[in-house]
């Protein structure tokens, strides 16, 4: 009997089955659109800081008309050449420690528009 109940429950199946293969599906629309419109904004802030060190001494002598010794150095005695006449003379010492500081700050703005349209018919 347990064959029986088995066998009915299977024809039983197969015939709902073979009724939900036969229907179709008809959609109620024939025609129609979808439209999007997406915008994005995006802000980015950069701070950007540098400190250059200086970790020894920068000693520079430049000019005309001046006498430089063979090894110049911070405090020595330079003279003319040619004295009474015109002359220049530069003379620049950077002693160890902060020799530059930079700072930046910027702000770069985006903005992104998508704008997108689907045609679908029957």
């Amino acid at each position: 009997m347990r064959l029986s109940v088995k066998l009915a429950s299977c024809l039983v199946l197969l015939a709902v089955h073979a009724a939900a293969a036969k229907s179709s599906v008809t959609p109620s629309f024939t025609t129609g659109t979808v439209t999007s419109h997406t915008e994005s904004t995006q802000t980015v802030t950069e701070s950007i800081k540098q400190t250059d060190l200086q970790t020894g001494y920068t000693y520079t002598v430049t000019g005309t008309n001046i006498v430089i010794p063979d090894n110049p150095a911070f405090g020595a005695t330079y003279s003319q050449i040619n004295v009474g006449e015109a002359f220049q003379f530069s003379e620049t010492y950077f002693g160890p420690g902060v020799s530059r500081i930079t700072e930046i700050e910027r702000t770069t703005t985006t903005t992104s528009v998508t704008d997108s349209m689907s045609v679908f018919t029957q």
